[in-house]
């Protein structure tokens, strides 16, 4: 498949890879702003830098003006981001966990499921999930 720049179908390919999750994550849907979205979260308490909380934030997508977020919260328990992220995806990395995508082609698609195998691993092993 060639690459896409069409956002739509780059937030619906995000959105299954993402959908694939629930269970064990709650999918949370909406629109803010009149852009589509799709969060995951981990609704287990759980304690992280000494704070108690209902819920812990996985991974969501958004239709933004001329890209989709893809944003990916376990690169906050794992500072070695080259453990989670194979270098095409790093590239897109724009902050500490969101990733611009302006283009998505079979292999992209391949690294953010990767990353979401990884992440989703990582949880588990801190009881996150």
């Amino acid at each position: 498949m060639t690459a896409t720049r069409d956002l739509g179908e780059i937030f619906d390919r995000i959105e299954e890879s993402l959908r694939r999750y629930s269970p064990p994550l709650a999918v949370r849907t909406g629109t803010v702003r009149d852009m589509r979205d799709l969060h995951l979260w981990s609704e287990k308490e759980v304690e992280t830098e000494g704070r108690k909380r209902k819920e812990v934030f996985f991974a969501g997508a958004i239709v933004q003006k001329g890209y989709v977020g893809f944003y990916f919260m376990p690169v906050y328990a794992e500072p070695e981001k080259n453990a989670l992220f194979a270098p095409e995806l790093l590239a897109l990395l724009k902050g500490k966990s969101c990733f611009h995508v302006r283009q998505l082609d079979d292999e992209l698609q391949r690294r953010v499921d990767e990353a979401l195998e990884r992440g989703l691993a990582l949880y588990r092993e801190r009881g996150w999930i």
